[in-house]
């Protein structure tokens, strides 16, 4: 089990960016009805570990946020998911 996945909006996180898919901010707010400061926070500490990649810059004039898992991060997800499994189906060692 990792820490990081330990609030629902951080496990929900990493499961809408899936592998390697570079999505943007407002997509992943609206697909996880999180408001922004929620969503900015749980980024955050993703980044922290290294588990996302924040790429700032603009379309047109207005300024955006992607956020894309690592493959240390999608790593991690695999195996939070895999503990999860264990767990459901009374495996655990």
């Amino acid at each position: 089990m990792d820490d990081a996945f330990q609030t629902p909006i951080r496990f929900s996180l990493m499961a809408a960016l899936g592998h390697r898919t570079e999505v943007d901010f407002r997509t992943l707010r609206d697909v996880l009805e999180a408001n922004d400061s929620v969503l900015s926070k749980a980024i955050s500490h993703l980044e922290k570990v290294g588990y996302v990649k924040v790429t700032k810059g603009y379309v047109g004039n207005r300024p955006r946020t992607w956020v894309e898992s690592t493959m240390k991060g999608h790593r991690a997800y695999q195996n939070h998911l895999l503990s999860l499994r264990a767990i459901s189906e009374g495996y655990l060692d």
